[in-house]
C-alpha cells in the first residue's frame, strides 16, 4: 500500500488557504460571509450552478433495549445478578438468519475480556456459527492499526462482521470490510481528500453488526470511519452511506462498566454531534447538486430530519451526562445516554459536523504524551469526545454570526433564559454555556493541559486545514488566521 507524499499534501494545504472560495473553487460550499468570484464574461459563477436541492436519509437498522444483544426470558434478571449467559443470544440468531459461516468479529483487548464480548461469543456458539475474533483493535484507530484489521480479515475470510466495541472497534470493522470487498484498492483510494483519492463506493459491501459498548460516537448508525494518519500526524477518514452497519444492536446492558471518564468523554462525542450538525450551514447551501445522486455526501448540511433527532440528542445529553458524574453508574441516565448517541448519530450521519471535529483531529494526532485518565492505553490518547469539546466555546464565539438564532437554541437547551438576549451577543452567551457544562464535568483546562503551547498553534492549524469534509461545513468559513484565533482562545477553559 502507498503512502501519501508528504509534499503533495503541504501543496494542498497551501492552495486550500489561498485557492478561490466561490462554490465552483471551494468544495461545494457557500458562505454568505464570502463574496462569489466572477467568470470571464462578469457573471457570477455561483448563478451557473444549480445550488443542491435535496438531501437523502440514511441510516442502520437499529435493535434498543435492555438485554437485546441476547434472548431475554424470565429469568434474565436472575441470571444476570450470577454473572451467566442467557442462551440463544439474538446477535448470534441474526448470523444464523444470515446463513453466515465465516464470522469476524472485532473488539479491542480491554472489551474481549468483558461481558458484551463474552454474550456476542456465546450466542455464536450457542447458535452453531462459526467465528474468529480480532482482538487487536487500537483505541483511536491508525491507517496502520486499520492496515493490520485488514490483512487479518483477507487472510481469513469473511461473510458476516461484527463489530463489539466503542466507536473504534466498529470504525475499524468498516475498514476492514471496505478492503476486504476492494482488495485492488489502494488505501488511500477511498479517504477523504485532499488527504485522499475520496473515491465513491459503488460495491455493495459485506453485512456488519455494530454493537457499541459506549455511549457516544454513534458509529452504529453512520457511514463514516476514522482514524490517526500517522505519517501526517493528522486524523482523517472515509465517509460513505456503503460503509453504513446494516443492523445496529444497542443494548444499554453494554455500557454498564464503562469507567467515568469513558462515559463523560463519549458523553461529549454525543453533544457535538448534536450541536455541530444542528448549526451545521444549511443542505440548500453547501454547494452545487451532484452530476449523479451517488455523488451526493453523506454529510450534507442542517436539514429538517436531521435537526429533530441532533435537537432531541441534545436535551437528552445535557440532561444525562451530569447525572453521570454524580453517580456513573445511574443506570437510567446510561440508558438515555446510549439511546441519545444513536440519535445523534442519526442527526449527524446525515448533516455532518464542522469546526469542533475538524479543530479536534489534529489536537489527537500531534498528542506526544498526555494519556487521559482511566484510558487503559499503551500510547498517548486525548479521548475524542474531549478533543471535540475543548474547542467548542471559542468555536461558538466564532460561528453564531450566521445564525445567531439558532445559537441562541442550544443556549436555551442548556438552561440559559433568552427572553432578553440581543441577537448580537448569541456567541458570547452559547459560548459561556457550554464552558460552565464542561467545567461542571472536569475537563482539563484547555489544550494546554495536552501540552500544547503557542508555539504549538501553527502545526495545530496546519493539521485542520485538509479535513475538508466536515470544516466546509462551518456556517461560517475559517481560514488559517481564524482557526490560529480559535486555538488561541482554547489554550484555556477555565
Amino acid at each position: 500500500m502507498k503512502s501519501v507524499p508528504r509534499s503533495r499534501v503541504a501543496s494542498l494545504m497551501r492552495l486550500t488557504q489561498g485557492a478561490c472560495t466561490c462554490p465552483a473553487h471551494m468544495g461545494g460550499v457557500i458562505s454568505r460571509h464570502l463574496p462569489s468570484c466572477k467568470s470571464g464574461s462578469g457573471k457570477s459563477m455561483a448563478s451557473q450552478i444549480q445550488n443542491e436541492y435535496a438531501f437523502e436519509m440514511a441510516s442502520s437498522n437499529i435493535r434498543y433495549g435492555e438485554g437485546v444483544t441476547r434472548q431475554v426470558s424470565i429469568i434474565t434478571t436472575f441470571i444476570l445478578k450470577y454473572h451467566t449467559l442467557c442462551p440463544l443470544g439474538e446477535v448470534g440468531m441474526d448470523a444464523r438468519n444470515m446463513k453466515a459461516k465465516k464470522v469476524i468479529v472485532y473488539t479491542d483487548s480491554n472489551i474481549a475480556k468483558l461481558h458484551p464480548m463474552k454474550t456476542v461469543i456465546q450466542s455464536l456458539e450457542d447458535n452453531n456459527v462459526p467465528y474468529t475474533v480480532y482482538d487487536k483493535v487500537r483505541a483511536e484507530p491508525s491507517d496502520k492499526s486499520f492496515k493490520d484489521a485488514i490483512e487479518f480479515t483477507r487472510k481469513n475470510g469473511c461473510d458476516l462482521f461484527i463489530a463489539v466495541g466503542g466507536g473504534s472497534s466498529i470504525d475499524t470493522a468498516k475498514a476492514a470490510n471496505l478492503y476486504y470487498n476492494h482488495p485492488e484498492a489502494d488505501f488511500l483510494d477511498f479517504v477523504n481528500a485532499p488527504i485522499g483519492k475520496g473515491m465513491p463506493i459503488e460495491k455493495t459491501l459485506t453485512p456488519l453488526i455494530a454493537i457499541p459498548t459506549t455511549a457516544g460516537t454513534g458509529s452504529e448508525t453512520t457511514g463514516a470511519t476514522i482514524f490517526d494518519f500517522k505519517d501526517l500526524k493528522v486524523k482523517t477518514g472515509i465517509a460513505n452511506r456503503a460503509l453504513k452497519p446494516i443492523l445496529g444492536i444497542v443494548d444499554p446492558l453494554n455500557i454498564r462498566t464503562a469507567p467515568l471518564q469513558v462515559q463523560i468523554a463519549s458523553g461529549l462525542d454525543v453533544l457535538f454531534h448534536s450541536i455541530e450538525s444542528y448549526t451545521a450551514i444549511p443542505y440548500n447551501m453547501r454547494g452545487p447538486a451532484p452530476k449523479n445522486p451517488l455523488e451526493r455526501p453523506a454529510y450534507q448540511g442542517s436539514n429538517p430530519i436531521s435537526d429533530v433527532w441532533s435537537t432531541r440528542a441534545l436535551k437528552m445529553t445535557i440532561d444525562s451526562l451530569p447525572q453521570i458524574k454524580i453517580d456513573p453508574g445511574n443506570t437510567k441516565a446510561q440508558s438515555q445516554m446510549i439511546l441519545a448517541a444513536t440519535y445523534a448519530g442519526i442527526g449527524f450521519g446525515n448533516a455532518g459536523v464542522h469546526l469542533c471535529h475538524g479543530m479536534s483531529y489534529p489536537i489527537s494526532g500531534l498528542n506526544k504524551s498526555y494519556i487521559h485518565p482511566q484510558y487503559n492505553t499503551d500510547h498517548p490518547i486525548v479521548p475524542h469526545g474531549i478533543s471535540v469539546a475543548i474547542t467548542a466555546p471559542s468555536v461558538f464565539k466564532f460561528t453564531s454570526s450566521m445564525d445567531p438564532v439558532r445559537h441562541l437554541e442550544v443556549a436555551k437547551a442548556f438552561g440559559v433564559d433568552i427572553s432578553n438576549v440581543k441577537l448580537s451577543d448569541a456567541g458570547e452567551v452559547l459560548s459561556d454555556a457550554i464552558k460552565k457544562f464542561l467545567i461542571n464535568l472536569g475537563l482539563p483546562d484547555g489544550i494546554s493541559a495536552f501540552g500544547y503551547t503557542h508555539s504549538d498553534i501553527p502545526a495545530l492549524v496546519e493539521g485542520t486545514l485538509p479535513q475538508h469534509r466536515v470544516t466546509k461545513l462551518s456556517p461560517v468559513q475559517a481560514g488559517a488566521e481564524d482557526l490560529s484565533r480559535i486555538f488561541e482562545g482554547s489554550m484555556k477553559l477555565y
